[in-house]
């Protein structure tokens, strides 16, 4: 129980001066990401340390040690003193795991009362049973209002947009009386709060939901540079007037593809949905498709992957999971821009060539008879008339 634990004579002045054990702190940390020379070397470090700080601000707010939490992530050597320090994942995970079962706030520390072991699993039980994932966002956000009124989430939907906003009726940390402290434990929890909620409903679809953008209503901390690995693809702002986060609302279609026993499985590592990003993204592929429309003669997959927000390796991989590939979409693509014109237009074909996104004439009409066995001509020639075809100048 957590009231039996005795802190160490380092840490009994902790609830009286909680900056004094961050100082002292045990950490192993890397200071900044760097790409790794092969790709069997260690993962990028990339959680801010300040999220780690929060939460031993939590143990000391409570008068407890956090030797038991840092031992189980196996975090030693202090390195606190750096603003730019990083934790990689699997430490983090352990260190927030091991902390909320210990202090039995799944919060940790963040709200006026305590959210015991297995709150947020509640909520996600709540939400499961929805038809899509719109249902189960708003039930989210609405049956969060029951755990704490401290904060609140909303899930607004308009223009193809949806956004999760959240808003403070009172802030977390406030009652911090150290600045420094206050500001670490208040971006923490919305940073978390949001990742929350977007690793979940990632999870109940089994796809990554690719961000437009997110907006936070602090300052921008010293480690700025690692919210595009917490929020990737998303346009960042900061001392927004609220915290919210805005992807594309087609994903509020989507059918949840978990059940109850899914659900079991998960919750005992459900704190990797709040740190690492999901990896398959099941628009992805609608989305590869809509840009290439607009930009047939521009596709390769450099080009593609930098207007998805998403690295060449994973459009490659996902493209492969889907059985397709860049190549072969663009051929797609191409073929039904071509197809479409021939058919509602009587413009030339050089002119269609250069709407599908062709450098010439020629290779058009090869790639063309490639795809239906004839040429551009023969083929219209080939289709039922269409008095209502626009006419080229």
């Amino acid at each position: 129980m957590v009231g039996a634990i005795v802190p160490p004579p380092a840490a009994r002045d902790q609830r009286t001066n909680p900056g004094r054990w961050l100082q002292n702190a045990p950490m192993t940390l890397q200071h900044r990401p760097r790409r790794p020379a092969r790709r069997d070397r260690a993962p990028v470090a990339a959680t801010p340390a300040a999220f780690a700080r929060a939460i031993l601000i939590a143990y000391a707010r409570r008068g407890l040690s956090p030797a038991a939490a840092l031992a189980a992530a196996g975090l030693t050597a202090s390195a606190w003193d750096r603003p730019d320090a990083r934790l990689t994942s699997l430490p983090f995970e352990r260190l927030s795991l091991h902390a909320m079962r210990e202090l039995d706030d799944e919060a940790l520390g963040w709200f006026s009362r305590r959210l015991p072991w297995g709150s947020y699993g509640m909520l996600a039980r709540a939400s499961l049973t929805a038809p899509d994932l719109g249902l189960a966002l708003a039930r989210w956000c609405r049956h969060h209002r029951l755990l704490t009124d401290d904060v609140t989430l909303t899930l607004a939907h308009a223009d193809g947009l949806a956004t999760l906003t959240l808003t403070e009726q009172r802030a977390p940390g406030a009652d911090l009386s150290d600045p420094t402290e206050r500001a670490t434990v208040r971006e923490f929890a919305h940073v978390s709060l949001l990742r929350n909620a977007l690793g979940l409903a990632a999870w109940f679809i089994d796809s990554r939901i690719a961000l437009r953008e997110a907006a936070f209503a602090y300052p921008a901390p010293a480690h700025a540079d690692a919210y595009a690995v917490l929020f990737p693809g998303a346009r960042l702002h900061f001392d927004a007037e609220t915290t919210a986060v805005t992807f594309n609302a087609a994903y509020l279609a989507q059918s949840l593809r978990r059940d109850d026993a899914a659900l079991r499985a998960m919750l005992p590592r459900a704190v990797a949905l709040m740190v690492r990003p999901y990896r398959r993204d099941r628009l992805l592929l609608e989305r590869a498709r809509a840009w290439l429309r607009v930009h047939p003669g521009d596709a390769d997959a450099c080009g593609l992957a930098a207007a998805l927000h998403v690295s060449v390796r994973t459009l490659q991989r996902q493209l492969r999971d889907a059985g397709t590939s860049v190549q072969a979409l663009k051929d797609e693509v191409r073929r039904e821009l071509a197809t479409d014109y021939l058919l509602r237009t009587s413009w030339p074909v050089k002119r269609i060539a250069a709407l599908a996104g062709f450098d010439n004439e020629k290779s058009f009409i090869r790639a063309f008879k490639g795809w239906t066995g004839s040429t551009p001509a023969a083929w219209r020639r080939g289709q039922p008339d269409d008095r209502g075809r626009a006419t080229g100048r």
